[in-house]
């Protein structure tokens, strides 16, 4: 089902017979035939016919057997209105389209969409169109349906990478710089809306950088052009035919489009399919501290003045700094506020956090740095994500040869250091790692593992630093039991014990 733009014709109106004092005037004469609008006063809507018939060819439809016990999951049970699924703050963000009360041993079908990269058949699509699929098939433009295999996949982006084995060369698309859109600019979505393939609607960008807080990485365009379930892993193009977003998710109390789409950034998926094709899974770039947002109070404190007045305070203040991490090694010291990161302004610790993880890791960075009310720059070289979370900056491999990813219960470790004794309000006497981040939908978080927990045992071990927790939960996942951590949280002393994931993180999970 397409959307149809109408053309608004602007009608050219006869004048009306007037009466003058002391003249009469005729009825206005009628030319024959009908009416024809003059072309500089026809006012026109955007048309997007020449566009689409170029771009379609490249779209996908994606039909996923998903396991029944994951559906479930996802669906949440079926949100009420401001609900969303599986504890997503977004409602109906998922495609799957559920048949009541299956069993958990039974499939269930999925469908969503997708768009072409490459002739030879590699096709981008959310991760949750995918995630537990038992099988996933790709149904092209022209009706041809091909078995597809997953490539791999980023749960933190939401972004997965398929092949399929053509017959001959696909029709493919370019990903565009998203960076380079704009709000009020025209966009046109294509995808496979409730399992109607093919289906086009347009609107603008109606903002861009939409944190809507599911994820550590949220960077959204948001647009008002029409997204319903399914449309998930479908292509948002600009008006050069280039895509600049992959639409993902909408907010709506009803479940419909209400004009609250958001589409992940075609630079971050850029950035996520190249390493998955060349490497098989994602790497991120690191630096080893941890910040806070400035409050505008906290910033009159600091003596930081607004770009305007009222204007919300720039920047992030840095809380502590991992020692040995890179931002130590460049000399970035707690109570630092950092503006800019290679000349580009930093509204937040997200959006610091958003572009950091986009590097790769060895590259050079600049950040921009306020220290004791002075301007400063320091040159860092950005670090590996995977290698700091296992506590070994040089290394990212177990002694037998195992990545760190194959035992992940998804947490961040911190050294309990004196800057983060004194944020945490705890003394010399308490020993134990700090918890720096837990990672969404992990075992851990499942579990109730929080930030700013600090580990003092691995059950019967005690532990002092990160290395140290990292053998201590390795040793027990290689015996597949559940890690029980005896944890301090506010000064009270607990044990939660945290279930093994299902082990499926064959690719895009090397950051956890």
């Amino acid at each position: 089902m397409s959307s149809r733009l109408s053309i608004r014709r602007g009608l050219v109106l006869a004048a009306l017979p007037l009466c003058l004092a002391g003249m009469a005037v005729g009825p206005a004469a009628y030319a024959d035939g009908p009416i024809q609008p003059k072309e500089a006063q026809l006012q026109r809507l955007p048309n997007f016919v020449n566009l689409v018939k170029q771009v379609k060819p490249a779209v996908v439809s994606i039909t996923s057997h998903i396991r029944a016990d994951v559906a479930e999951q996802e669906e949440g049970g079926g949100p009420g209105p401001g609900e969303g699924f599986g504890g997503s703050p977004f409602p109906f963000p998922f495609p799957f389209q559920m048949m009541p009360q299956q069993h958990p041993n039974r499939t269930i079908k999925a469908l969503g969409s997708g768009f072409v990269i490459s002739s030879d058949g590699y096709i981008v699509t959310n991760n949750h169109v995918v995630n537990g699929a038992t099988h996933v098939t790709v149904t092209l433009d022209d009706g041809t349906t091909l078995a597809a295999k997953v490539v791999g996949h980023d749960p933190q982006t939401d972004v997965a990478l398929l092949k399929i084995k053509p017959n001959s060369p696909l029709p493919f698309i370019e990903l565009g710089d998203s960076d380079t859109v704009q709000p009020g600019e025209w966009v046109v979505a294509v995808g496979n809306p409730l399992g109607l393939g093919g289906t086009v609607t347009a609107g603008i960008v109606s903002a861009r950088g939409r944190n809507l807080n599911s994820g550590a990485y949220d960077d959204f365009i948001q647009t008002d052009a029409a997204i319903n379930r399914g449309n998930s892993g479908g292509p948002l193009f600009d008006q050069d035919g280039k895509v600049v977003g992959m639409n993902t998710a909408i907010i709506s109390p009803t479940g419909g489009s209400i004009g609250l789409g958001f589409a992940i950034p075609s630079n971050t998926i850029k950035n996520v399919v190249d390493q998955i094709r060349k490497t098989g899974h994602v790497v991120r770039g690191y630096l080893g501290l941890m910040d806070q947002n400035i409050s505008p109070t906290m910033a009159q404190a600091l003596g930081l003045k607004p770009s305007e007045p009222g204007a919300p305070p720039m920047g992030t203040l840095v809380a502590s700094v991992n020692p040995k991490g890179p931002a130590d090694k460049a000399g970035v010291k707690s109570g630092d506020i950092i503006t800019t990161l290679n000349g580009h302004q930093v509204k937040d610790g997200h959006d610091l956090a958003v572009h950091v993880v986009g590097m790769a890791p060895g590259s050079k960075a600049t950040l921009g740095i306020i220290r004791d009310g002075k301007p400063i720059t320091v040159d860092v070289t950005v670090g590996n994500m995977a290698k700091a979370k296992s506590g070994d900056d040089t290394a990212n491999t177990s002694d037998d040869g195992e990545t760190d990813n194959n035992h992940h219960i998804g947490i961040s470790l911190q050294p309990l250091s004196p800057d983060v004794r004194q944020q945490l309000g705890v003394d010399d006497s308490v020993r134990g790692v700090v918890v720096s981040g837990v990672e969404p939908g992990s075992p851990a978080e499942h579990a109730g593992v929080h930030p700013g927990d600090i580990i003092q045992a691995v059950g019967n071990t005690k532990v002092e630093n990160p290395r140290a927790v990292l053998s201590a939960v390795r040793a027990v996942l290689k015996a597949k039991q559940p890690v029980l951590l005896r944890m301090l949280r506010d000064g009270q002393a607990l044990f939660i014990a945290v279930a093994p994931d299902d082990g499926d993180h064959d690719s895009g999970d090397d950051d956890q």
